[in-house]
């Protein structure tokens, strides 16, 4: 029918515009251009700008410095770029970037949302066009070419063909990691699997553990082993070698067959299925329920259910960069309008799924200088060979979403943020995150692009139960995964006791000094303080649940 055709045509032109809708980008367009054809004073002011930027850039062409880098820009960081007649090219690119800033940013009466879709594509446009990007006008590119003789080419050449050879192939490149192997290595053994979960519990290494098992929840946008990479940045194999029974949830990478599951299926098929597992194996334990991203949103709407249902099986909840209230989601709000949300449904109608690729692609443009544009020069330009480290590995190793559960949360969780406004619907009733009063472990990143800290702390506004709060460096991967002795870490910590007074993200920060070190520790010593005792460890699996494999099962080896 039309309507399906239409899906089919969007599916289509996702395929040219990384899953980005057209028809959302260029109404965002319209709103900027129509609001600034509409501002004569404001044109005017962007006139003179544009004169103020010549006449600095005459003056870098005489060899003064007139304009640095942005924060975190490291782009023009080589000598090299100091000397003519490069510095005044990255000069003059600084100085365009500045002037677009200010056309896009600085205007009145255009949507918020739709300003900064303008900025992002306007700052995208500039990147790819940077002098960085070209040998002919990167002079670090220009050495390297002298210095091995044009070799950096060739080899830039054997790069993009593998590249390549990896970008067809269904199997992802994770170099010499392996899962298994050198990968979420851990010993256990699965005692539990149905249609959307394995269930890992992992063996006891202390005679004595606490008597409050620990249940992590990781999101199903990521394979669960990010808490598992390698035995010396392992955060499940630490928290076993400190005393704690630990149960993992271990998502199944779904295909178009289960395109119809919903969030509630996720619930009641994950941290639900897992906490009656636990129940069988530990008694009647309690559990401290772990979420990390999409997986301590899930947790988070589970434990007030639970809360609102009468059953007190939690003991405490962490979440790891975790949102709960989406209105001041970062930087992903720009791909989450809803043009865009209605765009994504139809490409995931057409083919059951959403695809890593696609929400990859996503991510990498928010920090494009970083994760695009600079890989490429070292990888084609000067011929450089990376060496994956285990985080790269899992990071290559993408997962796909439902299409039904992936709209609903979109749409429900993100857009209209129906969980933290009381509105969403778990079990066929409405929960409040203020019914939520077990203690509460929470942990922001410094340099979280994908759940910014300021929006995790948000939680502090819904729930009125106990919340120590942590602050890492880092981004929303590697400041979760920062064991004790990795080097330039420090974190800060507070406790919002019960139903205290509310003290926002900016107070908070200014009262609360950093420390050097790892913040594992920390809660570690939270989660002993919270157990009611120790006890012998329970044994693997429980009547009717005999272990099924070994660690790290049969779903995270999915493709």
């Amino acid at each position: 029918d039309r309507c399906r055709f239409d899906r089919i045509w969007h599916a289509q032109e996702a395929r040219l515009t990384s899953g980005l809708s057209p028809a959302a980008f260029w109404l965002a367009c319209a709103d900027w251009w129509v609001h600034l054809a509409n501002a004569p004073a404001r044109r005017s002011e962007l006139r003179r700008k544009g004169w103020e930027q010549m006449a600095r850039f005459t003056r870098a062409l005489m060899g003064a410095h007139v304009i640095d880098p942005r924060t975190r820009d490291r782009r023009f960081a080589s000598d090299l770029w100091q000397q003519p007649p490069y510095h005044a090219m990255y000069q003059g690119f600084l100085l365009a970037e500045e002037w677009w800033r200010a056309a896009t940013l600085g205007g009145t009466g255009v949507s918020a949302h739709h300003q900064q879709m303008v900025e992002f594509a306007a700052r995208q446009w500039l990147d790819m066009v940077a002098p960085t990007n070209f040998a002919a006008t990167n002079p670090d590119v220009l050495r390297a070419t002298v210095d091995s003789g044009g070799r950096n080419f060739v080899l830039g050449l054997k790069n993009f063909l593998d590249d390549w050879h990896d970008a067809i192939s269904d199997v992802p490149a994770t170099g010499a990691f392996k899962v298994g192997e050198n990968l979420a290595v851990t010993a256990g053994q699965v005692v539990l699997r149905n249609t959307l979960i394995e269930l890992i519990q992992y063996a006891p290494t202390t005679p004595k553990v606490g008597k409050e098992p620990v249940l992590i929840t990781p999101a199903w946008i990521m394979k669960y082993y990010i808490l598992d990479l390698s035995p010396h940045d392992s955060l499940i194999k630490y928290l076993v070698d400190q005393g704690h029974t630990v149960f993992a949830i271990s998502w199944k990478n779904p295909g178009p067959e289960l395109r119809a599951m919903r969030l509630e299926d996720y619930r009641l098929l994950g941290p639900m299925a897992a906490l009656d597992a636990i129940g069988r194996i530990c008694g009647e334990a309690r559990v401290h329920g772990c979420g990390y991203c999409l997986g301590g949103t899930l947790l988070a709407m589970t434990a007030a259910a639970m809360a609102r249902d009468g059953d007190d099986r939690l003991a405490s909840l962490t979440l790891f960069a975790a949102q709960t209230d989406f209105t001041e989601a970062g930087e992903l709000q720009l791909f989450i309008g809803e043009g865009q949300v209605r765009f994504l449904e139809d490409v995931m109608d057409v083919r059951g799924t959403l695809d890593s690729r696609q929400m990859a692609g996503a991510f990498q443009m928010l920090r494009s200088n970083d994760l695009v544009w600079s890989r490429l020069i070292r990888s084609y330009l000067l011929g450089e060979t990376e060496s994956p480290n285990n985080l790269m590995a899992w990071n290559a190793d993408g997962t796909r979403m439902p299409a039904r559960m992936h709209g609903e949360y979109l749409h429900r969780i993100f857009l209209h943020n129906d969980l933290a406004e009381g509105r969403f619907g778990v079990g066929g009733k409405p929960v409040s995150l203020g019914d939520i009063r077990v203690p509460c472990f929470v942990v922001g990143t410094e340099h979280d692009h994908i759940a910014p800290w300021r929006s995790v702390f948000k939680l502090h506004s819904l729930c009125p139960a106990e919340i120590t709060f942590v602050l890492t460096s880092g981004g929303h991967n590697a400041g979760i995964v920062s064991e004790p002795g990795h080097k330039d870490r420090h974190f800060r910590l507070g406790v919002r006791s019960e139903a205290s007074p509310y003290v926002g993200p900016d107070a908070w920060l200014a009262g609360h000094a950093a420390q050097d070190g790892s913040w594992w520790p920390e809660w570690q010593r939270w989660l002993a303080a919270h157990d009611s005792g120790t006890v012998t460890p329970p044994q693997m699996g429980a009547a009717g649940l005999t272990p099924l494999c070994a660690a790290p099962g049969t779903y995270v080896l999915e493709h």
